[in-house]
């Protein structure tokens, strides 16, 4: 039975989220560390270590422990999740609570066994794994647990899971290099080329967030964008509207669609039927951006929508198998 203060926890490749049984989702912040190169030291963790980027100095690094659906670095990511439940938890939590947490796909079984222990250490009573798909499809409030079958394409910084569920399991799923932060650097890329303007990251994604789009903006959106010329050396502002940052990603979005098409193409002609019926749900936070679903449903002529609380699916995924644990355990992987 799930107790107050059980926990769900999606550990992505852009956020760390941390729901908690009676008080909703408690904590978000980017999955990011930065470390002093020459001794190793952890300086900051979350929104302090962002707050770093493209400002810090040379001998700091700031580091994303989990990319590309992978774990890059083992220790700083169990540095950062310890630190970050002893913020939530406290060091001297009255009863120690249970979790469910979800990982990239890219993940290795040794990696999650490893994890578990670390937050054991870190004050949790038990940490159980829960596939990335199905928390995300769960998220979604998608039936996949009769013999209808369910599409999700789960969008994160990192990458694109796209999946079909079936009878409580993922019967058809494929990994794509696509999210996020690869639109970040198609807009990084554009500007070099156009331009020969560099910005950072933290200026990239603003500028997907205002201009981005799978689909052109009508009317067309502009906004001012200032880099590093690099010809001169020297701050340049220059406009930038949204016919141009549709263009940055257009190729990637057609990789997208392709993903998905390809998913379908694998699917059994009566699961397809359902797809073709109920069609494809899209979550994680790479999913909003302007016109995706729209681009998806015009060029494979099926229905395709944005999920509701869309990147906080897979966390409210998780939440869900907590506040029912004895009715989904079959859900949840054994690691």
């Amino acid at each position: 039975m799930a107790q107050r203060g059980d926990i769900g926890i999606d550990l992505g490749t852009s956020n760390v989220v941390v729901y908690m049984r009676g008080n909703g989702v408690v904590f978000r912040e980017p999955s990011i560390v930065a470390v002093e190169q020459e001794s190793n030291h952890i300086l900051a963790f979350g929104n302090e270590a962002y707050r770093m980027v493209g400002r810090a100095p040379s001998n700091i690094s700031i580091i994303r422990p989990l990319a590309q659906g992978e774990m890059i670095d083992f220790d700083l990511t169990s540095s950062m999740l310890r630190y970050y439940l002893s913020t939530i938890i406290g060091k001297h939590f009255f009863s120690r609570p249970r979790a469910i947490m979800s990982v990239p796909s890219g993940v290795k079984e040794m990696e999650k066994k490893a994890l578990i222990t670390s937050l054991f250490d870190a004050g949790l009573r038990r940490t159980q794994i829960l596939d990335r798909n199905i928390a995300a499809a769960l998220g979604a409030q998608l039936n996949f647990m009769g013999t209808y079958g369910s599409m999700v394409a789960d969008l994160s910084a990192g990458g694109t899971d796209i999946a079909v569920l079936c009878n409580s399991t993922v019967t058809v799923f494929n990994s794509l290099h696509i999210g996020g932060d690869h639109f970040d650097d198609a807009i990084i890329r554009y500007l070099r080329k156009k331009y020969n303007l560099l910005i950072g990251e933290r200026t990239s994604e603003q500028v997907k967030i205002t201009l981005g789009g799978a689909m052109r903006r009508n009317p067309k959106v502009e906004m001012d964008v200032t880099g590093r010329n690099l010809i001169s050396g020297l701050p340049k502002t220059i406009a930038v509207d949204s016919d141009e940052i549709y263009e940055a990603l257009n190729d990637y979005v057609d990789d997208l669609i392709e993903g998905v098409q390809a998913v379908i193409e694998k699917t059994p002609p009566q699961l397809a039927s359902d797809i073709f019926e109920g069609g494809v749900t899209l979550t994680g936070g790479a999913a909003s951006l302007y016109g995706l679903a729209e681009a998806i449903s015009g060029v494979l002529r099926i229905p395709c929508r944005v999920a509701p609380d869309a990147r906080d699916c897979v966390v409210l995924g998780c939440a869900k198998v907590m506040m029912d644990p004895s009715g989904m355990r079959h859900l949840l992987s054994a690691v």
